[in-house]
């Protein structure tokens, strides 16, 4: 098939999912072409040596990328971050009118930052049959005020009409189905194609000499935190359990974040010794320290959008044959008792996740290995990247068959 796809991020910035499904797709056959924008991720300010223009393009074996201007500040701001979805919108749905015309399906990668492109473009191209992959839903960390409150209402509406209007939908974590079917859609057109992670990176590994020194001091049983130490995860509550098992694990956090410092303070103010912090590591490092530690630890913090959240780390830890601890509700804890791929408790509750790290310590290591591997068996049936792309391809070719008229 001739295939679009509609990004509001896409490589070199970190958008795994839209760049390895365009790769896999052309891989298998399919004449593949990306509506884009300028790299600008996270900083909000277009990568060095890019240059926004119109009539921007990228060529390769049966994949093009074609990027266009979006508004792009890098204050960080409510304001600045609506005012790069709209004009993203405006500039996608110009270019798209006449670059996606001839596809046979389209597929978009549904964040809630590409919420007015999708709904624009789709009203354009209204006889293109189309699958969305919703991801998540409308959440900022920011207090809520009037202003927040008028756009996230725009956002929803906008994620409203894509969804009604696309032939196939696609959600990334279960519970989301429930709340696209909340919105006014056929529960038939809705499945679940779960993300998957860089399998060329997170795999299983034993651990070098180097990552062994680093993450552990004893013998001691160590929980690691790989990632962002930010308002999502709440790690507050994973230093207090710490803190109280001093003598039994260590908690390890790699990474670094808005938050880093506030849980750096609190980790100096109970004096807990077996809280360790190490800095941030590129991807391809992480294998060989996860191998080295003992649990990934999993946090969300409890707000009722993030129970319909499947962390990126999940993914990795489960392809990495690593067990869990996951310290959250909804479909990620969900995930991770129905694979018995490791414990988890109620999120926010520090009590509770100190007695699932002693728990964690008591278990000998032969259960914590055959808790990965049945983290690694649900990775490879459920969250790889080929079950995935097979589930949105076939979506794409139902919705190309089923829609009148098309070719």
């Amino acid at each position: 098939m001739r295939i679009g796809i509609l990004s509001y991020h896409f490589p070199p910035e970190p958008a795994f999912i839209p760049g390895s499904l365009a790769e896999e797709l052309a891989v298998r056959g399919h004449e593949v072409k990306v509506l884009t924008g300028f790299p600008d991720y996270p900083g909000g300010h277009v990568y060095p040596g890019w240059r926004q223009r119109w009539r921007y393009e990228t060529h390769s074996e049966r994949l093009t990328v074609r990027r266009v201007p979006r508004y792009s500040a890098g204050d960080g701001s409510l304001r600045g971050r609506m005012a790069g979805h709209l004009s993203f919108a405006g500039s996608a749905t110009v270019t798209g009118r006449w670059f996606l015309a001839d596809v046979d399906a389209l597929y978009v990668h549904l964040p809630p930052a590409n919420a007015f492109a999708a709904a624009g473009l789709l009203r354009l191209l209204g006889r293109v049959p189309t699958v969305v992959h919703v991801q998540d839903v409308w959440a900022e960390d920011e207090p809520v005020g009037a202003e927040n409150g008028r756009w996230a209402g725009r956002i929803a509406a906008a994620m409203a009409r894509v969804y009604r209007a696309a032939d196939g939908i696609a959600v990334a974590a279960p519970s989301l189905r429930d709340r696209v079917v909340a919105a006014g859609v056929d529960p038939a057109r809705v499945r679940v194609v779960l993300n998957w992670t860089d399998e060329r990176i997170f795999h299983p590994a034993r651990p070098s000499r180097a990552a062994h020194r680093l993450v552990r001091r004893d013998e001691r049983c160590v929980v690691m935190h790989a990632g962002t130490i930010g308002a999502r995860q709440g790690l507050e509550t994973a230093v207090r359990a710490a803190a109280a098992l001093e003598h039994t694990v260590d908690l390890v956090l790699v990474g670094s974040g808005a938050d880093e410092r506030r849980v750096r303070g609190l980790a100096a103010d109970l004096r807990a010794e077996n809280v360790r912090f190490v800095e941030r590591r590129s991807p391809p490092d992480m294998p060989d320290l996860y191998a080295a530690a003992d649990y990934q630890l999993v946090m969300l913090r409890d707000l009722p959008e993030l129970r319909s959240t499947l962390p990126a780390k999940l993914q990795a830890a489960f392809s990495c044959a690593v067990p869990v601890v996951a310290s959250a509700g909804g479909d990620t804890a969900d995930l991770v008792e129905r694979a018995r791929a490791g414990l988890s408790c109620p999120p926010g509750d520090w009590a509770s996740l100190a007695d699932r790290f002693w728990l964690a310590a008591t278990i000998p290591p032969p259960a914590r290995a055959d808790m990965g591997r049945r983290g690694r068996e649900a990775y490879l049936r459920e969250m790889s990247m080929s079950a995935g792309v097979d589930r949105i391809e076939r979506l794409l070719y139902e919705a190309a068959a089923g829609r009148p008229g098309a070719r």
